[in-house]
């Protein structure tokens, strides 16, 4: 029972020296994959960032169409109902003559 209490410890102390081993080297390699991940992050944030030209862009020519869009069919609208006020007025004109 002697010669365990004596072992004991020496097995402890080399399992704690192997633990932090393997904890410095997996937080080497965590460091490794968080600074790759940070230049992938850094060149996709680039690239998005020129992409907002072009959907600024797309998004103002979208807008002008609509606009465009929505005059015309103002436009038609308005041209229609003139055209059905005239002949309105010209029913409620024949009616009246009528009617007298």
């Amino acid at each position: 029972m002697d010669g365990l209490n004596e072992v004991l410890p020496i097995i402890l102390y080399f399992l704690g020296a192997v633990l932090l081993i393997v904890i410095i080297v997996l937080i080497t390699r965590l460091i490794t994959t968080v600074d790759k991940v940070n230049d992938l992050l850094d060149d996709i944030q680039g690239k998005s960032q020129s992409l907002n030209g072009l959907f600024d862009t797309i998004d103002g020519i979208s807008t002008t169409i609509s606009n465009a869009n929505n005059r015309v069919t103002e436009f038609v609208a308005g041209v229609a109902n003139n055209l059905f006020e005239k002949r309105r007025k010209k029913k409620k004109v024949k009616e009246i003559d009528e009617d007298e």
